[in-house]
């Protein structure tokens, strides 16, 4: 007699590498302000993903079959050259508690786009689940005195639509390349993409300390090599409303990280969005695994 095991600690296993990237990118606050030259965004997101796209390339030694390259340029623009920079943008112009609350908008996101083009409609649980996760980032993170700057909104708001159909096309797509490859081609790509835009935007970098190449070092390596690599597996193994959910870690992680390193106290009611958020998170792993 033979038995079969349950998907569902696996599904979990899965979710909590997962987890780990937007953990990762959630430090990507504190290295940027404490660490990097300032007012460079579009430099510092080419840093970030294009050596590690050429280091991830030189492993991986896989091509993309013909058919699949204009797939794979538009998932470059969305998950790397777009979001990265928009990314920035929003971190230069917006307090990081209001750029994460736009951002925490991405679960809904991917939820309206499974339903509009799949026609499949979201459990109700999971789609309260998501919008708890957007109140209770805006419990723990804004204040009577957040500034709406508006190209800051307009770019937080574009970089999570960016990332909601980056994150949907991915799985709905479903390249036939191993993840390391479809993972180095995607920041290759995107850093291409970054390159230009770097150059006419940004000024010219200085000489850099031995902390700032730390910096760019970590987050090449840590934040785009490594974070994007379980990212992308995770889109592979679980349902995409899952997996961006799992984005809300990031701010978290700069909350914790500012608390622990800044002495950026989170008093009072902050607690209750902190809690919210992370009931958020669990409630729509276990409903997407289930439905």
């Amino acid at each position: 007699m033979t038995t079969t095991t349950s998907p569902l600690p696996i599904r979990w296993a899965d979710a909590l590498l997962t987890a780990l990237a937007p953990m990762i990118w959630g430090s990507t606050y504190i290295v940027t302000t404490q660490l990097l030259p300032p007012d460079r965004p579009f430099t510092a997101a080419l840093i970030r993903v294009l050596p590690s796209g050429l280091l991830l390339l030189l492993y991986a030694r896989r091509w993309p079959a013909r058919r699949d390259w204009g797939r794979l340029v538009v998932l470059s623009a969305l998950n790397i050259g777009a979001f990265q920079a928009l990314l920035f943008v929003a971190a230069y112009r917006l307090p990081g508690g209001l750029a994460a609350v736009v951002g925490a908008i991405q679960p809904l996101l991917v939820m309206g786009l499974a339903w509009g083009v799949e026609q499949r409609r979201p459990l109700a649980t999971t789609a309260w689940a998501a919008l708890a996760g957007v109140v209770g980032m805006g419990v723990l993170l804004l204040s009577p005195g957040t500034v709406f700057e508006p190209v800051g909104i307009l770019a937080a708001l574009a970089g999570a639509a960016s990332m909601a159909m980056g994150t949907y096309l991915t799985r709905r797509w479903r390249l036939d390349m191993p993840v390391l490859a479809l993972t180095g081609w995607q920041l290759l790509l995107g850093g291409l993409m970054l390159a230009p835009v770097a150059w006419l935007a940004d000024a010219p970098l200085p000489a850099l300390t031995m902390w700032q190449t730390l910096g760019y070092l970590y987050l090449s390596i840590a934040g785009a090599l490594l974070a994007y690599a379980l990212w992308f597996r995770g889109i592979a193994r679980l349902a995409p409303v899952a997996v961006s959910s799992l984005g809300l870690l990031s701010p978290l992680t700069a909350v914790v990280l500012g608390w622990v390193l800044l002495g950026q106290a989170i008093k009072g009611v902050a607690f209750v969005g902190l809690a919210m958020v992370f009931a958020s998170i669990l409630a729509v792993q276990w409903t997407a695994s289930r439905s």
